[in-house]
């Protein structure tokens, strides 16, 4: 059996245009939905939404490859980064190489992409690594670069990379082909020239570590020179909610340079990204409505609780809000507490489930979005 970049074909892959034109006209499509209903938010929303969308892709992506990392100290040190105000939280070098080179994405995408460009971002990622030899350079190591798992001690070789002695050439071309497929002579459409830089790059897999995120990222790179501006989509978030199918593509196509197959299920994931990205701003543009239309009703320590409920995203309060979450955030006496918290509730805004010690707290985004009003995403335009 022969990998694909041992093929005649290599790397002159092949698909079907015509099949991929719908996804493309849909794209683009939704990219001016969401340009316009970013005018729907204030300033500080679309800079938390920023944070937000990036502090995520820099989680998921270290997630599918096996690494938890802490979402609090990541948004620290993004803020950081934006030369915003932090909390000064205490951020390990992983923590702060990733937020580093997720915020190096969004930022300099403009950024011809060269060698020391991904050289930067592999130090970004190995950032307090001791167990990497090669750190801010391509693998030297002659022993073969395979994927492998060993179920009940039967070795198993998924993919096996170019050896090390020819990844100089590879990136070469490969670098070469990422600059002249944004040009207007031989521009490929958005999401075609965005699967390809994910698949041509993880195949010639020139890191000794950080391929796959760093194969991501160039991703979100591509559709932001492609439009010009960042992209603001949860790609990783999206792969990580379905990780084995993203390992399983990846997978199928590696013994060939007909790659249709893969284009076509990496374009999906890239627009349900957007998908995730219009349910943030929806989420966003209800806060702002609910919080007007309960002008002069909330008390400071309602309104505290509930920003700092909105600051945890569409994924919400993890396990809920407590009476005693209440009384941390707002250091107030339990029977304040069961007040205040009654009252949102008979408010609308927040949602009461379980009983006694069980209590917890939910806001109740449907009835948000209806008490405000909401502008459906749908009618908007990046002309409005």
């Amino acid at each position: 059996m022969k990998w694909n970049w041992e093929l005649k074909d290599w790397p002159n892959f092949s698909y079907n245009n015509k099949e991929l034109e719908e996804l493309e006209l849909e794209f683009i499509k939704n990219c001016g939905k969401l340009l316009g209903a970013m005018k729907h938010i204030n300033k500080d929303d679309e800079e938390q939404l920023h944070i937000e969308l990036i502090s995520d892709e820099a989680l998921k992506t270290s997630k599918i490859e096996g690494e938890v990392l802490d979402r609090d100290s990541i948004q620290s040190s993004i803020r950081k980064h934006f030369g915003l105000k932090t909390d000064n939280k205490r951020v390990s070098p992983a923590e702060r190489g990733i937020a580093a080179m997720m915020v190096d994405v969004y930022q300099n995408f403009a950024d011809p992409l060269t060698d020391l460009k991904l050289y930067n971002w592999h130090k970004m990622l190995m950032n307090g690594r001791m167990d990497v030899l090669d750190t801010g350079c391509y693998r030297t190591d002659p022993e073969p670069m395979q994927i492998i798992s060993d179920p009940l001690f039967k070795l198993i070789i998924h993919y096996e990379a170019p050896p090390a002695n020819k990844i100089l050439s590879e990136m070469r071309s490969f670098i070469e082909w990422f600059a002249n497929s944004n040009t207007k002579e031989k521009k490929l459409p958005n999401l075609i020239r965005a699967s390809i830089a994910h698949w041509y790059f993880v195949s010639i897999h020139p890191f000794e570590d950080g391929n796959g995120r760093i194969a991501r990222a160039l991703s979100e790179y591509s559709l932001a020179q492609s439009l010009g501006h960042p992209t603001l989509i949860a790609l990783s978030y999206t792969i990580e909610n379905n990780r084995k199918e993203y390992y399983a593509q990846l997978a199928k196509h590696n013994t060939s340079n007909d790659i249709t197959q893969w284009i076509l299920y990496f374009s999906k994931v890239i627009i349900d990204a957007q998908k995730n990205t219009e349910k943030r701003l929806e989420f966003l543009i209800s806060k702002t409505k609910m919080f007007d239309s309960l002008k002069g009703k909330l008390n400071p320590r309602q309104e505290k609780v509930l920003l700092r409920m909105f600051r945890e995203g569409i994924d919400g309060f993890k396990g809920g809000l407590s009476a005693n979450n209440y009384i941390s955030i707002t250091n107030t006496t339990t029977a304040t507490a069961s007040r205040d918290l009654r009252n949102l509730v008979e408010y609308k805004v927040l949602e009461r489930k379980g009983k006694l010690k069980h209590t917890r707290y939910y806001l109740n985004r449907p009835i948000q979005a209806a008490n405000a009003t909401l502008p459906c995403l749908k009618n908007i335009s990046a002309g409005v």
